[in-house]
């Protein structure tokens, strides 16, 4: 029998009329002969609400707390998913992370899966038990629970679908698939019928919300083919894997990421030093730009909003280490981003992403290209023009791209 595993976000499980849709999802796989691992995240925005209780008792709760806290929200919709299972008529049996075998790092709130253990999956799996299993969470060598932070019941589901060479990995979400740009921006997206890893890598790390970056990477690691798709229809989905053809399109889609700050320092002689600072308090540095004379330098880098505070403490901290003369700081920012495989032999592409904008009198504040990117620093508040005009010019709003979209 082939072995598939099934995950469903948030809102995939967000009622009990909606877990009771879930499960007839799921029967109807098992009924294609299919063995099915589901794994689950916490109903609706429960996380978020278990957040504000915590935060409402202490503004900076413990860490091992939390995750002990946070845990909880997946458990519930497990077991209210085995028991609608159940009830009709199919054997199924749900497990926290722990239970799953899923070992982690010792870090809490964010931490990395190292192995699992599927011993005991395989033996419910190979007596025709459905196993449900707790997306989000894990446990150390010393017995601790943790979390594993954004994304986490993604990755989750792709390492069980690795470590078990499963067949497919289907995630569940509110959306039908992956599209050419985020369909609350341009109402004219086309939705993809397949994509690479690398190109659905890059898609994630610079804004599309519906994967994470850390669930396609393991993905890519282990050739784990995955399919994304909506809890609501039977529509396909997008189907991600290795092997695509990429002589067919130059980009696979625009997106975008609002909350970016740019910060430039001032007439300094630390590069190195200043980086390694921001490394070690985790901050998250993408664009870095930088123009020296004689010995000194200025650096421009972007970081999320939410760094921002951190950031200035930690440069206000070692102000007398990095010597710098003076930090500028530009808030209201945003990066908007083309991605595609076929960038690499078509470097005419970034022209006409610069052309595009100047056309619209959208600045550009920095600039980032790769192989299979080409990135741009605009003002926050003409995002949705910017994605909409790439969106265009791309070719996106027409029948282009035979073969690649529906």
């Amino acid at each position: 029998m082939s072995l598939i595993v099934q995950k469903f976000g948030g809102t995939s499980v967000g009622s009990v009329e909606r877990i009771s849709r879930v499960a007839e999802r799921i029967i109807e796989a098992k009924n294609e002969g299919k063995d099915v691992v589901v794994v689950v995240s916490a109903m609706g925005n429960s996380t978020d609400s278990l957040v504000d209780m915590a935060k409402q008792l202490s503004q900076h709760p413990p860490d091992r707390e939390l995750d002990m806290l946070l845990a909880s929200g997946e458990q519930i919709s497990m077991s209210l998913l085995a028991m609608a299972l159940v009830s009709k008529g199919y054997p199924a049996v749900s497990l926290t992370g722990w239970q799953a075998g899923i070992m982690t790092e010792s870090v809490h709130t964010k931490a990395r899966i190292v192995r699992i253990d599927t011993d005991r999956i395989v033996n419910l799996v190979n007596k025709g038990i459905i196993v449900i299993v707790a997306g989000f969470q894990g446990i150390t060598e010393d017995g601790e629970v943790t979390t594993l932070g954004r994304g986490g019941s993604d990755t989750t589901a792709v390492a069980l679908a690795a470590s078990m060479k499963a067949d497919m990995c289907e995630i569940y979400t509110d959306v039908s698939g992956v599209y050419s740009a985020d369909p609350r921006v341009v109402p004219t997206v086309r939705k993809l019928v397949r994509i690479s890893f690398d190109e659905m890598l890059e898609l994630a790390t610079l804004g599309a919300a519906v994967l994470h970056s850390r669930a396609v990477e393991c993905a890519k690691k282990n050739n784990v083919r995955l399919m994304v798709r909506s809890s609501f229809t039977n529509e396909a989905g997008t189907i991600i894997e290795g092997d695509v053809d990429m002589e067919e399109k130059v980009v696979c889609g625009v997106t975008h990421k609002n909350n970016i700050v740019k910060i430039t320092i001032k007439r300094f002689d630390a590069l190195a030093s200043l980086f390694a600072i921001l490394v070690k308090s985790h901050i998250d540095v993408d664009m870095i730009t930088q123009c020296s004379n004689e010995s000194l330098t200025d650096v421009s880098f972007t970081i999320s909003i939410a760094d921002l505070g951190c950031t200035l403490d930690l440069l206000e901290a070692n102000k007398t280490r990095l010597a710098f003369e003076e930090i500028v700081t530009e808030v209201g920012l945003a990066k908007v981003s083309i991605v595609g495989a076929g960038l690499v032999s078509n470097p005419e592409a970034a022209a006409k992403v610069f052309t595009a904008l100047a056309a619209e009198y959208i600045a550009i504040k920095m600039v980032s290209n790769s192989e299979m990117k080409v990135s741009c620093i605009i003002p926050e508040s003409m995002t949705e023009r910017a994605v909409r005009t790439l969106h265009s010019v791309f070719g996106f709003d027409v029948q282009q791209m035979a073969g690649a979209v529906h």
